[in-house]
């Protein structure tokens, strides 16, 4: 290759989430409120695989391509802007929204050979990943900021987990989410986490980087 150009909240046992075993760092904000359809937040029952990762804004890449030294000198440390684009040599930017590394490595592929290089040969490995979080609020054992495992999703489950899990005066039936669009606007829901627990994490929300996880008090 080469380039060319819970139920009721006491009845939730907080052992559950002992089975998630990881630290988490902090940072406190606070959520907005606008009503949104349940659809507007993906659900998934497990994190993707390596090989399905999606390239992020702040992700540094290096790009080599086969027997074409003086490029990849160029392309060693190239990080993707917050629009999801990198910028390399001879072929200018490349959009890599939604892209995984393998992805990245068609699309550089195809733009060296359309106009510089013949049947050039590509990879694309990930060699810093960026800083994706969320923030976990409300009750919860250390209201935090939550990374993201590399290379993987993160459930609101393992979020609350990775929190410290519920208090003991947690509400897990009212868990509200709050997700900042690119257009600058909120999504809110109230999401029943206790029930995705009844199901064995089964359809639990998959979280996106800055959102916002809050888990209120219970109402005695």
């Amino acid at each position: 290759m080469i380039l060319r150009a819970a139920r009721n909240y006491l009845n939730v046992p907080a052992l559950v989430f002992c089975v998630l075993r990881v630290s988490v760092a902090a940072e406190s904000t606070q959520s907005s409120e606008s009503a949104v359809p349940r659809s507007d937040f993906s659900a998934e029952s497990s994190p993707p695989i390596r090989n399905n990762y999606i390239l992020q804004p702040q992700d540094v890449l290096k790009v080599f391509v086969f027997q074409h030294e003086d490029l990849n000198k160029q392309m060693e440390a190239v990080q993707v802007s917050p629009e999801f684009t990198i910028s390399l040599p001879l072929v200018g930017s490349i959009d890599l929204r939604t892209k995984t590394a393998r992805q990245a490595e068609q699309t550089i592929r195809e733009a060296f050979d359309r106009d510089f290089l013949v049947n050039p040969q590509v990879s694309v490995i990930v060699v810093k990943y960026s800083e994706r979080s969320v923030n976990v609020l409300g009750q919860v054992g250390k209201p935090d900021r939550v990374p993201f495992p590399q290379e993987k999703s993160l459930t609101i489950i393992e979020a609350i987990a990775l929190a410290g899990g519920p208090t003991r005066l947690a509400d897990l039936r009212r868990v509200k989410l709050t997700r900042k669009l690119d257009d600058g606007s909120s999504l809110v829901e109230e999401i029943d986490v206790s029930a995705m627990m009844n199901k064995g994490g089964r359809g639990s929300v998959q979280l996106r980087t800055g959102d916002v996880v809050y888990v209120p008090e219970r109402i005695l």
